[in-house]
């Protein structure tokens, strides 16, 4: 699966390796392109995931306000509900196509 904006590869990693979560692709860390996210001041909490890091997605056309987001701490329930650890794993808004590679 890949993650792009304006055809820049903002993220890649085999399907197996993603976690599918209400509609939304999570990439490992690992598959996020080095510095293609920076970290916003953006603040949500999920009622069963816990606090999110948002991020904006930078690209050499420009930059995606809030265009990821990750839960770096999970709710112990989250876990549970979803069956794996998915801390730190990033999801991306409308705005970055996320599609087969």
């Amino acid at each position: 699966m890949r993650a792009t904006v304006d055809g820049t590869v903002i993220a890649e990693a085999p399907e197996s390796e993603l976690v599918r979560i209400e509609g939304n692709w999570y990439f490992p860390p690992s598959a996020v392109a080095p510095g293609a996210l920076s970290e916003s001041p953006t603040p949500y909490t999920c009622p069963w995931k816990g606090p999110a890091q948002y991020w904006d997605v930078v690209t050499p056309k420009g930059t995606t306000k809030d265009g990821a987001w990750s839960y770096p701490d999970l709710m112990p329930s989250a876990v549970d509900r979803v069956g794996t650890d998915f801390a730190g794993y990033v999801a991306f808004s409308p705005g970055v196509t996320v599609s087969e590679g």
